[in-house]
């Protein structure tokens, strides 16, 4: 008798339940039709623009940085309904945050994205859970990830009240 392949340590199970697969699928689908924050945020103090040449996403990220706290956030960019959709929800759920806990954030939902099961069960990720299936797609996660490495990009070396490093 041969034994089934082992899982590695906290890895999802590829295996989403169909309901939160389908969930998965209405969510990204209403970011992508209705995009939340998407425009230009004419008084950023950040901003920046990043790609993903395997799938030609494009993500401009911009922020309105106010004594540490991310005040506004908004996004510009086209490609596929995982890019756009991640974008429209990063952009809801940083607003009002510390720079560090915007980071903080993105550090879990990059981890969720590699298959990190704790991260399920993290209330700070929120609706964000919801874009665990993309993990079932290694191709997609770097377009999951697109508006998130621009934040990380964007704050690398901020200083504390907002403005550049």
């Amino acid at each position: 008798m041969t034994e089934p392949p082992r899982k590695a340590p906290g890895a999802i199970d590829r295996e989403i339940p169909s309901s939160l697969n389908q969930l998965y699928q209405e969510v990204i689908l209403d970011h992508y039709r209705k995009p939340r924050n998407k425009g230009r945020l004419d008084d950023a103090t950040h901003a920046i623009t990043m790609n993903n040449p395997l799938c030609g996403d494009v993500i401009e990220l911009m922020l309105r940085v106010e004594g540490g706290s991310i005040a506004d956030a908004r996004f510009l960019g086209r490609g596929c309904s995982i890019s756009q959709a991640s974008a429209s929800m990063l952009t809801g759920r940083v607003r009002g945050k510390s720079l560090d806990a915007a980071l903080e954030l993105a550090g879990k939902f990059t981890q969720l994205l590699h298959g990190e099961s704790a991260m399920l069960a993290d209330d700070d990720l929120g609706d964000l859970r919801t874009l665990a299936g993309v993990s079932k797609f290694p191709v997609r996660i770097r377009c999951a990830l697109l508006g998130w490495n621009c934040l990380e990009e964007l704050t690398d070396g901020a200083s504390p009240d907002g403005g550049p490093g």
